[in-house]
């Protein structure tokens, strides 16, 4: 029987609003993740059918082929930043004002991002907010896979003095502690008033575990997220422990560490949440007996 390249239409509008994903939070730009998905697709049908029919996973080279694309513009001297986008005046109480908050959250992250060089912007999105696998990381930014865990950590750096101002061990504990309590005792207002109105939460589970795929914005998202995954759960428990240089929490089950969560402050207030599920990530912390 002769062989049909038809897709499934589910899978195709799959497909392509994760092109736009990806390359929206490369550029910055609805407008240009569109071209650049565009022009991903116009390179896909510039190849020829039985080139095409070779490549066993399309959707892999598609992701490829719009990660270079976006690199080359990121690349541009004249490149114009994101920049934030005046608000947008909504009726009270509407379903408009809470997708409006979330645009604006999200252009804070993305007016963040444009500090950084291509290959690190590059290399955190794809990691951090996609949590590709470092295999296909390293081959859409072009570097070994170390290299690309190197570019994503200075990117890490580079976004924690971004959005953090300066506070001391003393007030960035006390902030620590203020939320520990608040999850422990799961109230979700208390929560949602030690975050800042435009926080954003990153959940890295490396393709290792099922954690959030994509960033979370917004201080009831964020505690929503953070209270599904801490909250109520028998043989878990959480502690504060020092993660990079500052107060932090660890949540083990049964004794296991099965995550740790790094905070940075502002105003006395968390700004940035940044979860690590990645057994890989974790051995070290379990090394001995689970209390690192």
């Amino acid at each position: 029987m002769e062989q049909v390249d038809t897709v499934p239409i589910a899978d195709l509008v799959d497909e392509r609003r994760h092109l736009l994903d990806v390359t929206y939070w490369m550029l910055g730009s609805a407008g240009q993740a569109e071209k650049a998905v565009d022009e991903t697709y116009r390179r896909w049908y510039n190849l020829t059918e039985r080139v095409r029919l070779q490549i066993s996973d399309p959707r892999s080279w598609l992701a490829k082929t719009a990660g270079g694309i976006c690199l080359e513009q990121l690349a541009q001297p004249d490149r114009i930043g994101t920049g934030v986008l005046g608000r947008r005046r909504c009726p009270p109480n509407s379903r408009e004002v809470e997708a409006a908050l979330e645009d604006e959250v999200s252009r804070v992250l993305l007016t963040a991002l444009d500090s950084l060089s291509p290959a690190e912007r590059a290399a955190f999105v794809l990691n951090d907010v996609f949590g590709m696998p470092p295999r296909t990381v390293a081959g859409i930014v072009g570097r070994s896979e170390p290299e690309c865990a190197e570019l994503a950590d200075r990117a890490r750096d580079c976004l924690r003095v971004h959005r953090s101002r300066r506070t001391t061990p003393e007030q960035h504990d006390a902030a620590v502690q203020a939320l520990l309590r608040a999850l422990t005792a799961e109230e979700q207002d208390v929560v949602t008033a030690l975050l800042c109105p435009d926080v954003t939460a990153f959940f890295d589970g490396g393709g290792k575990v099922r954690a959030l795929a994509k960033p979370v914005h917004g201080n009831r998202r964020v505690a929503d997220s953070l209270l599904t995954l801490l909250g109520g759960r028998p043989r878990t428990s959480i502690t504060t422990h020092s993660v990079n240089g500052r107060t932090g929490l660890v949540v083990r089950y049964d004794q296991q560490v099965a995550a740790v969560i790094s905070l940075d402050i502002a105003d006395n207030h968390v700004a940035q949440v940044w979860v690590v599920l990645n057994p890989d990530k974790l051995h070290m912390w379990n090394q001995t007996d689970g209390r690192h």
